[in-house]
């Protein structure tokens, strides 16, 4: 029932009884899993892992999620995520409004440049003539 192939089996001896998969190793065994004419068991004992593993693999990987957070990196709450997100558009909103009023104010300051409205009390009141406006 042997093949003429020598298999390879790795011995776990230390405290750590489970086996650790980079997210390299994952790929590589599920893209393997997906070639023509291998199958998910086939690839599963040619690498000595359970078969019910890669399947959960092909999942994440088919979600595209497989990659997503390897050992080590920090995992954000959804709650938060979805509390920042809120966050970020209400500040875009505030943007959006700060924006539009200085951009009514820089016209308004040209508006008055342009009709010398605010230099005429100025100049009225160092000559001391004194004049209404309506």
């Amino acid at each position: 029932m042997t093949s003429g192939k020598q298999e390879v089996m790795e011995v776990l001896t230390g405290p750590e009884r489970r086996r650790r998969w980079s997210v390299e190793e994952k790929l590589a065994l599920v893209r393997e899993s997906f070639e023509p004419g291998k199958t998910v068991s086939m690839v599963a004992r040619q690498h000595g892992v359970n078969p019910n593993q890669v399947f959960h693999w092909r999942k994440l990987y088919q979600d595209g999620s497989l990659s997503a957070v390897s050992a080590g990196e920090e995992v954000v709450p959804a709650s938060e995520l979805a509390e920042a997100l809120k966050l970020v558009r209400e500040l875009r909103r505030m943007l959006g409004k700060k924006t539009m009023e200085n951009e009514i104010l820089r016209e308004a300051v040209e508006y008055g440049r342009a009709k010398n409205v605010w230099s005429a009390p100025v100049l009225q009141a160092s000559t001391g003539t004194t004049t209404q406006f309506a």
